[in-house]
């Protein structure tokens, strides 16, 4: 490993505790450095409002702006990889558009029974992240089983934005249909927002996470292996068929669960691994997982960060931020791709 491919995970790291703490500090109510410290060593706050802003609200929200970063970051490493497509990002398979049904269809039927338009925020009802779960896993289940039917991945590249078309379709009818509240209520969740997940949810939605890199990391070698292509990988001995499914898994459950607990979020899947490669110069994974995994977590962390205006008790939605970062990414990335190592 080169001397300049060491120095960045220190780097990383200290940008990311620092992308923490300053989630932690700034928002509608700035909280000084020190007290932010003694608040979460358990010694309290000069004023006790601070206390539950930090803990019950910035904390959980901040742990899952970083754990949502990883996990879309490296979907989109997996997918891109997978595809050989740099184009190619967690929505690209129509998981995310499985999700929006599932809460679409759970907010149009049942919304007033399960109580979507009460005072409580919009992402926080455990009934829509159990609707999009069901839902991105069963978009999940029919791509996977279409991957055992086709053998070429362009192929299933297709099937997998056809699925989402079909997915976007019934979202627009079931729209047409709807109530202005329930219509409402169905867009703010696709604003995307890291501040849904409780501490009392948080435990889940972080092992469902952990899950998804952990294996993840164990496909490094694999990943590697099809850069080469598929028929140079099956002669190393990689289990091409078995390898896809693996990937298309982990990549669906890190995509699947961040969009149940946050909504549907854009351009840190598609962006933050063309920004990984940008540092590394390289595109081998035992490198490109961790630094991807860091500077999804940074990105996250900045993106929540730049929601609140300064000065002002607003908060933008996510997705009026991330493509502000994500988009020149990819506009970059489309006008120097022959300077930039992708498959080889």
């Amino acid at each position: 490993m080169k001397q300049k491919e060491i120095v960045f995970y220190p780097l990383l790291i200290f940008l990311l505790l620092c992308l923490w703490i300053g989630s932690l500090m700034y928002g509608s109510v700035s909280i000084p450095l020190h007290e932010v410290i003694y608040i979460l060593l358990g010694k309290g706050a000069e004023q006790a409002s601070w206390q539950h802003i930090v803990l019950q609200s910035r904390f959980p929200q901040s742990v899952t702006a970083l754990l949502a970063g990883a996990s879309l970051a490296t979907s989109g490493l997996l997918l891109q990889t997978l595809f050989r497509n740099p184009l190619a990002g967690p929505s690209i398979l129509g998981i995310s558009d499985g999700a929006n049904l599932g809460v679409a269809l759970t907010m149009f039927f049942f919304g007033s029974s399960f109580g979507f338009f009460s005072s409580q925020s919009i992402g926080s009802s455990l009934t829509i992240v159990l609707a999009a779960l069901a839902g991105a896993g069963c978009i999940l289940g029919v791509i996977i089983f279409f991957s055992t039917k086709v053998t070429n991945n362009v192929m299933l590249l297709i099937i997998g934005i056809m699925i989402g078309y079909m997915a976007s379709s019934l979202i627009s009818i079931l729209n047409y249909y709807a109530t202005a509240d329930r219509v409402r209520a169905f867009v703010l969740w696709g604003m995307g927002d890291f501040s849904g997940v409780s501490n009392v949810r948080l435990p889940f939605f972080a092992i469902c996470t952990f899950i998804g890199l952990l294996l993840s990391a164990l496909l490094i070698k694999p990943l590697n292996a099809l850069l080469l292509g598929e028929t140079y990988a099956a002669n190393l001995g990689v289990k091409i068929k078995q390898t896809r499914m693996w990937i298309m898994f982990c990549a669906g459950l890190l995509t699947a669960t961040t969009t149940a607990f946050c909504g549907p979020i854009s351009f840190i899947g598609l962006s933050v691994p063309h920004i990984a490669r940008l540092l590394l110069g390289t595109s081998n994974h035992k490198l490109l997982v961790p630094v991807t995994i860091l500077a999804g977590s940074c990105i996250a962390l900045l993106c929540n960060i730049l929601t609140v205006l300064p000065g002002t008790n607003t908060v933008l939605p996510l997705n009026a931020v991330t493509p502000i970062l994500g988009a020149p990414v990819i506009i970059y990335v489309i006008v120097n791709r022959t300077n930039i190592h992708y498959f080889n």
